[in-house]
C-alpha cells in the first residue's frame, strides 16, 4: 500500500504500544543467547575443574562394570550396584546441573529482560484458526526462521566434523587403551570439542541478538493513522478535551459565585468588567479578588452581590486593571493598593454611616497610567485616568 492509504508501518512503536506488548508476553528474545551461554558455562566449568569431573565420571562408569564375587553370585544385587552407579553419577554432575539452571535464568532475561505474562498462555482464537496457523508455517517469518536454522545447523556440524577429523588419530588409539584411561581421554576430546561448539554457538549467538531486536522493532512499528490514533486516545479528542474545559470552567466559575457574597465591594465597568474584592481590617494583607469576570459573567456577579447585598461601586479604569492583573484568590498588585484602599474605605464608610456620621462623597479613584487597560486588554497610555 501507498503511503497515502496510512496503511505503510513506518513509525516506531509508542511508549504505550510497547508496554502493552510487554503485557501480552511479546518482546525481543533470542533462543541462542541462553544455549550458547549455557554450553559456553558448561565447558568452562569443566575446564575450571581440570578434569576432575570427567576422571571422576569416567571413575563411576568403569565401576559400573566391576562386579565382586558376590553381586555375581546374587543376581538380585545387580539393580541395587546400578542404583549406586547411578547415584554416584548425579551427585558428582549435580555443580554442572545446577550451574546450567542458573544460566538458563540469567540468559533469558539478557535480551527482553524477565517477564511472567498470563496473558501469553491464555487461549485466543487466533491460534485455533487455520489460516493464521497456515501463515504462521508457510509465511515469512518461518521461512528467515528455517533458514536460521539450516544455517546453525551447517555451522555447527562443520566444527564438529572438523573436530571429529582432527582428534581421528586419538579417536584410534583409544580403542587400543583400557577402560578408564580411554574414558578419560575420551572426556578430554569431548571437553575440546564442546569448547569449540560453545564457541559457535557464541558467534551464532552475537548475530541473533541484534537480528531479534531489529525485528522485533520492525514488528511493532505502527502507521502515522495508529500514531494519531493512539495520541487521540491518550489526550482525548478535542469535542472530548473542550467537553472537560467547559466542565472545569463551570465548576470553577460555580465555586468562585459562592465567594460573592463574601466579598466586600465589587468594582464594576459598569457593564462591560465586574471584579469582586475581600478585604479583612484586622489583618495585614492587601485585599483579595475572589471573583472577576465580563459580560454575561460580570452580569452574574452583579446579579449575586446584589443578591447578598455586596456594594457596588463603578470604576471602569479601576475594574479593567484588577481584571487583567489579577487571578481570582489573589492580592491586587501593590500598583492598585492606594485606589482598592479608596474604594475599601469608602465603602466601609457607607455601612459605618449615620445620622450623626454621615458617609463621605464618592472618591475619584486615579489608577497609575501603567495600570491602564482598553476593554481588549491592551495597555493604553494616557497620563491618567478618573472614575
Amino acid at each position: 500500500m501507498s503511503e497515502a492509504s496510512g496503511q505503510d508501518k513506518t513509525e516506531d512503536a509508542t511508549a504505550r504500544k510497547l508496554g502493552k506488548a510487554r503485557q501480552d508476553g511479546q518482546v525481543a528474545r533470542s533462543s541462542d543467547l541462553p544455549a550458547a551461554v549455557i554450553v559456553i558455562g558448561a565447558v568452562l566449568m569443566l575446564l575450571m575443574t581440570g578434569g576432575w569431573l570427567v576422571t571422576r565420571l569416567a571413575t563411576v562408569f568403569a565401576n559400573g562394570f566391576v562386579f565382586d564375587r558376590t553381586t555375581i553370585d546374587k543376581p538380585l544385587l545387580l539393580p541395587a550396584h546400578f542404583g549406586d552407579q547411578l547415584l554416584s553419577s548425579f551427585i558428582t554432575v549435580m555443580p554442572i546441573m545446577i550451574f546450567t539452571v542458573v544460566a538458563a535464568i540469567v540468559a533469558s532475561g539478557m535480551t527482553g529482560g524477565y517477564l511472567f505474562a498470563l496473558n501469553a498462555v491464555a487461549p485466543k482464537s487466533s491460534k485455533l484458526s487455520l489460516i493464521s496457523g497456515l501463515k504462521r508455517i508457510f509465511g515469512a517469518h518461518a521461512a528467515v526462521e528455517l533458514g536460521k536454522a539450516l544455517l546453525k545447523f551447517g555451522l555447527v556440524s562443520s566444527v564438529l566434523c572438523w573436530s571429529v577429523i582432527s582428534n581421528m588419530d586419538d579417536l584410534i588409539r583409544i580403542g587400543q587403551m583400557g577402560l578408564e584411561p580411554a574414558l578419560n581421554a575420551a572426556g578430554v576430546m569431548i571437553t575440546q570439542s564442546a569448547l569449540w561448539v560453545a564457541m559457535s554457538l557464541a558467534v551464532i549467538a552475537m548475530i541473533d541478538v541484534p537480528y531479534q531486536k531489529h525485528a522485533f522493532r520492525k514488528r511493532m512499528r505502527m502507521t502515522k493513522q495508529e500514531v494519531k490514533d493512539e495520541h487521540k486516545q491518550m489526550e482525548g479528542s478535542p469535542e472530548v478535551k473542550a467537553q472537560i474545559r467547559r466542565r472545569q470552567r463551570e465548576m470553577a466559575n460555580s465555586r468562585m459565585m459562592q465567594r460573592v457574597k463574601d466579598a466586600d465591594v465589587v468594582i464594576t465597568n459598569p457593564e462591560h468588567f465586574a471584579v469582586a474584592l475581600e478585604y479583612d481590617p484586622t489583618g495585614d494583607g492587601a485585599p483579595i479578588m475572589v471573583a472577576k469576570g465580563s459580560d454575561h459573567m460580570a452580569a452574574l456577579i452583579r446579579e449575586e452581590a446584589k443578591a447578598h447585598g455586596v456594594h457596588l461601586f463603578e470604576a471602569a479604569p479601576l475594574a479593567r486593571a484588577i481584571y487583567f492583573t489579577t487571578e481570582v484568590e489573589q492580592q491586587v498588585p501593590e500598583d492598585l493598593y492606594h485606589a482598592v484602599a479608596q474604594v475599601i474605605a469608602y465603602v466601609f464608610g457607607l455601612e459605618a454611616a449615620s445620622p450623626m456620621n454621615p458617609a463621605q462623597p464618592k472618591p475619584k479613584v486615579k489608577v497609575p497610567p501603567n495600570m491602564l487597560f482598553s476593554p481588549d486588554g491592551s495597555k493604553i497610555k494616557p497620563a491618567g485616568a478618573t472614575a
